[in-house]
């Protein structure tokens, strides 16, 4: 469906392709109780100004490049229609040329739930089909703790979360959240951090 912004499509959320294979589970629930608190009023209001940004690819589908997490807590909330803004087309492209051209602008992030790259023959087909990463909510929770702020870099978070999990075990995360986010929130002002999008230099120590 085709609005008055040519660049503007409103479309069903299940055919919206991911360009990455994972999300924080955690996060999608934030955004899942975010939603459920709002009024029929205020949450037509909120989709009406969150887009998602997409790139048509071949088979005219659309690849969404930003808010995954929303995307899967919209449908698990049962929301089946959203807007779609559009990036570029390039569904005149054959698929190898079209991985090509979005892996140099960086619109696809095709990294698993232990960090390691995969083909993009691995990304779902669906947000319902994308899997949990504990380090991508780790990195979520951070930055909402104020550990850095939110980053243009693409897929920057996952770039937070892949650092976390080099120091932080999966054990720790599970068995005890609070002590695994405090430890990040110092490693996240650490110089070790330094190269990362939105570090903000070492914390102050505390006044005595």
């Amino acid at each position: 469906m085709h609005t008055r912004h040519q660049h503007l499509f409103k479309t069903d959320l299940r055919r919206l392709r991911p360009t990455q294979i994972t999300v924080g589970y955690a996060e999608v629930e934030q955004k899942r109780g975010l939603w459920s608190g709002m009024g029929k009023a205020e949450r037509q209001k909120f989709l009406d100004s969150h887009w998602f940004p997409a790139v048509r690819g071949p088979g005219d589908n659309f690849y969404i490049v930003d808010h995954h997490h929303l995307g899967r807590a919209l449908l698990e909330e049962g929301v089946d229609q959203s807007f779609v803004v559009l990036l570029k087309d390039l569904s005149m492209l054959g698929k190898d040329e079209f991985w090509t051209v979005m892996d140099h602008h960086q619109w696809v992030h095709p990294y698993d739930a232990k960090g390691r790259r995969r083909t993009v023959a691995d990304l779902p087909k669906a947000l319902d089909k994308l899997t949990d990463d504990p380090y991508r909510s780790l990195a979520g929770e951070v930055r909402h703790a104020g550990g850095f702020p939110k980053d243009a870099t693409p897929f920057a978070e996952f770039l937070w979360a892949d650092f976390f999990r080099r120091r932080i075990k999966t054990a720790q995360i599970q068995r005890d959240p609070d002590t695994a986010l405090q430890k990040a929130m110092t490693l996240c002002h650490s110089t070790e951090a330094a190269h990362l999008p939105g570090w903000s230099g070492e914390a102050a120590p505390l006044a005595s």
